[in-house]
């Protein structure tokens, strides 16, 4: 596929819905130009218009990606990993299931509050979770909203199938973060890719008063 239609699915999954002008902006083309790529993207059924944006003259359509291309993007997970949670249910039951998640659930949390262990800051605990979340394929981000309010943002969930029929994926997930990021922290999901959301994200606030934080909290 050509590099500018590549980098318009990217940034429609990672960003979420844009509009024409947006989009041409990001890259750096003509309206003319980007427009050109979405109508392609548009009829091999990877991204759809759902809306106008305002201004005036021609209308400046806002560019969202379909399934299709969501699933672009692939999943680490296969058909095997489905048989294995089946399987796994079938012999050991749900008691032997949640002992194999609170196990995965451990192992990574150990490994995580390892790599922030040497962050100096709440930002930098922050921003080092979203580059192990990316590591495994989240396409993650941390965004900043105030002194001590974080969004970690996952555009993508390379588990998601999995996650369909195990949720305890899920609560495993939001438990792990709030146990690296222990009891100076709180950390809620506000975003949930199974309710419907294009993503889960997770809000982090800090509990420890600003005078007691460096300047980026």
């Amino acid at each position: 596929m050509n590099d500018s239609r590549q980098q318009l699915l990217h940034i429609l999954k990672t960003l979420g819905p844009r509009s024409t002008s947006s989009l041409a902006n990001r890259l750096e083309m003509t309206l003319a130009g980007v427009r050109k790529h979405l109508k392609l993207l548009e009829h091999d059924k990877l991204v759809a218009s759902s809306g106008i944006a305002g201004g005036v003259g021609r209308p400046d359509l806002v560019w969202r990606l379909t399934q299709a291309g969501h699933n672009r993007f692939p999943d680490t997970h296969d058909t095997l990993t489905l048989d294995l949670i089946g399987s796994i249910r079938t012999v050991f039951g749900e008691a032997g299931l949640d002992k194999l998640i609170a196990t995965r659930e451990s192992e990574t949390a150990t490994r995580y509050a390892r790599a922030l262990s040497t962050a100096a800051s709440a930002h930098h605990k922050v921003e080092r979770l979203a580059e192990l979340r990316s590591e495994e394929g989240y396409m993650a981000q941390a965004e900043q909203i105030d002194d001590r309010t974080w969004r970690l943002a996952e555009n993508h969930c390379p588990v998601c199938a999995a996650a369909r029929v195990c949720q305890g994926l899920c609560r495993s997930e939001l438990a792990v973060f709030r146990k690296v990021l222990g009891k100076s922290f709180a950390v809620e999901r506000d975003e949930y890719l199974l309710d419907g959301a294009r993503r889960c994200s997770y809000l982090i606030r800090s509990l420890v008063p600003a005078s007691g934080r460096d300047a980026r909290g």
